[in-house]
């Protein structure tokens, strides 16, 4: 039969001083001796005296106490929270007091809070950004309507599309506002925007008067399913497309490119940007990402921004650059960075595109060669012995990890190090030991 036994015991006389101290197996054990002869009340937090002088008086006049929590603390310095009970042995035999060891239930509960913390985080975070939309969608002088994709039906209208349209609240069908004539080239348009995430926008008839719009549709997730934000403007509202026999404006170029773009000073605080870029970031306004440092949404600031900077200073020009954005929001984004600087001119602008690429497939080459020089050490097996295998497969990877690390910093040793956790020494070390000390960053590190 078990029986759950304290993980402290104390052995005291009538005034609560120790006599004597037993611990379970599972609390670290001390120099109690220092314990015996002094008052149980001296050895724990000073919060904790009042609770023990309690239970000692608990004990003499009643037999024994109630449970109270305090802070012990052991000779050697280790405080745990332990719950405690005193009883009286005998009429003038002395008391005992027995305690758990509280230190699960305590480690347990700083995780619940912390879960509990980032949850309220979270929240807070959405619901900040279900205001900016309300805000948009209840102030904007153009006419937006929420239908639901599966049947078309109006879930929600903001106060221009009811006042300009005279659309009642939500339920109805969205379909049956059109002429028959014009709901076959709606229904193509939204098919295509589901298929291809966009569509041209087409000329409806609506209202009252049957007044001419031009719609467009963006497919949203909602609850219980997706729906269609739709965006009416009246004919002629809408900014005419370019004209293809003038010359097309870089601002037109920037604010539409499917790419993130930004401008950049030399110490990568964001000047410009074009709306691309604040979706990946997941960031609502451009006025909250100017001003602002790149290596904020950078996943690895100090190291990324570095190499990417140093190396736009050096050559003038930085293609397909492998890093991780982490939105406002949480979302990590691997994505490629290509960048355009000078390199005789710290005032001149750095311009950077950076391109989700999430969704491609990763190249395998680089995974084939540890494959194959694994496989090479596996072919040896019943030939050498287990430690020496396991000595040159740890060999492989290291050496794996060091040379992609130098080709991901175009051999600037310094980056490598801090991309690897490792000193400068320690990676000259294994420089030497795989044979990798001729890089194409000797000349880069002896001009400094």
């Amino acid at each position: 039969m078990n029986v759950a036994q304290p993980d402290v015991t104390l052995y005291l006389d009538m005034e609560g001083v120790i006599h004597d101290v037993h611990l379970s197996n599972d609390v670290p054990s001390d120099d109690l001796g220092a314990w015996r002869g002094r008052a149980w009340a001296d050895t724990v937090a000073d919060a904790g005296g009042d609770k023990v002088r309690r239970m000692i008086e608990d004990a003499r006049t009643r037999g024994v106490s109630a449970f109270r929590l305090v802070n012990q603390i052991f000779p050697g310095g280790l405080e745990l929270p332990i719950e405690y009970t005193a009883v009286r042995l005998g009429r003038k035999s002395g008391l005992v007091a027995v305690g758990k060891n509280l230190q699960a239930q305590a480690d347990l509960q700083s995780r619940l809070i912390a879960a509990q913390q980032a949850m309220e985080r979270d929240y807070w975070k959405l619901r900040d950004v279900e205001t900016r939309y309300r805000l948009v969608f209840d102030t904007s002088t153009e006419p937006f309507l929420l239908v639901r994709a599966s049947n078309l039906h109006i879930l929600e209208a903001n106060p221009a599309a009811v006042r300009t349209l005279g659309f009642s609240p939500a339920g109805r069908e969205f379909l049956a506002e059109l002429p028959p004539a014009e709901r076959e080239p709606f229904e193509a348009m939204l098919s295509r925007v589901r298929e291809q995430g966009k569509a041209p926008a087409v000329l409806v008839h609506l209202g009252r008067t049957k007044e001419p719009w031009l719609i467009r549709a963006t497919l949203m997730t909602a609850e219980p399913g997706h729906a269609y934000m739709l965006q009416l403007a009246k004919v002629g509202a809408l900014p005419p497309a370019p004209d293809q026999k003038q010359p097309i404006s870089s601002d037109y170029l920037f604010e539409t490119v499917a790419d993130g773009m930004i401008v950049t000073d030399k110490n990568g605080v964001i000047r410009r940007t074009n709306p691309a870029f604040l979706d990946l970031v997941q960031v609502g306004s451009e006025g909250s990402v100017v001003g602002e440092n790149l290596g904020r949404w950078l996943e690895r600031p100090g190291a990324d921004e570095r190499v990417l900077l140093a190396n736009v200073r050096k050559y003038g020009l930085v293609r397909l650059f492998s890093t991780t954005i982490l939105g406002d929001l949480g979302i990590r984004t691997e994505v490629e960075v290509s960048a355009a600087g000078s390199t005789d001119d710290d005032n001149r602008p750095i311009v950077m595109v950076l391109r989700n690429v999430g969704q491609r497939l990763p190249e395998a080459t680089a995974g084939e060669r540890l494959s194959a020089m694994v496989g090479t050490l596996i072919d040896q097996v019943g030939k050498t012995k287990l430690h020496q295998l396991v000595k040159d497969t740890v060999g492989a990877v290291e050496r794996h990890y060091v040379e992609a690390a130098l080709e991901l910093t175009d051999g600037n040793r310094t980056a490598a190090a801090e991309l690897l956790g490792l000193s400068r020494q320690s990676l000259y070390s294994k420089l030497n030991r795989y044979g990798l000390h001729r890089v194409r960053g000797d000349a880069a590190d002896r001009s400094r």
